[in-house]
This record gives structure tokens, C-alpha cells and sequence, in this order.
């Protein structure tokens, strides 16, 4: 878990001042560096709320995943498209979800060397407290408007967007 530091200055900012005096402007840097500190806080927090139900939020990710799904079922390599993880990183949480009895893998009829991935009865169980796990602290961001919110998702779509993340408005 990521501990909150206790420090009576932000290091970030200390780090911007620095970067300002020997390398110029700072203001990237700044928010770049924050960006990934409160993915560390968020990915705390997650972890932290879905625990006691013998989740990681990459797991939980696949689960919720998987009950959207119209039939429960989907294909590992759909499921890393969508949840933009590498392939490895879906087979890792795959084969940690069936060894805990929450998916299963089955040979996907549609493809002869892929894999669907089943959400079981016990998985679907499974998600509905651990939704409200997470829900109940507004996914670590509860110190915030639901104004400012959606300031950061537009913002944040807009560097996505600038990456070729996702397909803009215009496609």
C-alpha cells in the first residue's frame, strides 16, 4: 500500500522549483509527476477496498468486464484491448481468477487457439460487494465536485486522444 508521506512540504513542488531553476519551465513536469503520485493513492485504495474480497483492481477490472459482457464470456485477447493491458497481464489475472474460482477458461470455438474467459456464478457474486467497496469511497476521489471531476476526464481524454488512445469525436 502507498503511504501518505507526512512531509511538511510537497515534494513535487520542491522537485518543480529545482526543475524550473536548471532546466526551465515547470508546469509539465509538475502535472505529469502528479498524475502518476495519485495513481499510486487511487491503486491503494482500490486494492485496499477490494482485499477482503480477494481482489486486485486489475482483477476486479476483468470481472466487471466479464458481467458486461452480454453472454459473460469473452475472449482473453478482447479483454486486453479493452482494458488496455498487455496480453501477459490478462493471462496473469485469468489464471489467478480461476485458481480462485471466479472465471474459467474454455476453448473459444470461434478461434481453435484462443481462450474464452467465463465469469463463474462465485465471480458474479463476488462483484457486487466489492462494486460497492469501491463506490462506498467514490473511487478515492471523494474530496472532490463531481464538477471537478469531470474537469479532470476531459482533460485527461484530451492528452488520451492526443496519443491515439482512443478514436475522437471526428472519426
Amino acid at each position: 500500500m502507498v503511504r501518505p508521506l507526512g512531509l511538511p512540504f510537497d515534494p513535487i513542488e520542491r522537485a518543480a522549483q529545482t526543475w524550473e531553476e536548471r532546466f526551465g519551465p515547470a508546469a509539465a513536469m509538475r502535472a505529469a509527476t502528479s498524475v502518476f503520485r495519485v495513481q499510486q493513492i487511487l491503486l491503494a485504495r482500490f486494492d485496499e477496498a477490494l482485499k477482503p474480497h480477494g481482489l486486485t483492481f486489475a482483477r476486479y477490472e476483468v470481472l466487471v468486464l466479464l458481467t458486461f459482457s452480454r453472454t459473460g464470456e469473452l475472449p482473453l485477447k478482447v479483454i486486453g484491448s479493452r482494458l488496455m493491458v498487455h496480453p501477459t497481464s490478462v493471462t496473469n489475472a485469468i489464471d489467478r481468477l480461476a485458481a480462485a474460482g471466479l472465471v474459467d477458461r474454455r476453448p473459444n470455438p470461434a478461434d481453435g487457439r484462443g481462450v474464452l474467459a467465463v465469469i463463474t456464478q462465485e465471480g458474479r457474486e463476488v462483484v457486487e460487494p466489492a462494486t460497492r467497496g469501491l463506490t462506498g469511497l467514490d473511487f478515492g476521489l471523494g474530496d472532490l465536485q463531481e464538477s471537478e471531476l469531470d474537469t479532470i476526464f476531459g482533460v485527461l481524454r484530451r492528452v488520451r486522444l492526443g496519443a491515439g488512445d482512443v478514436a475522437g469525436p471526428d472519426s
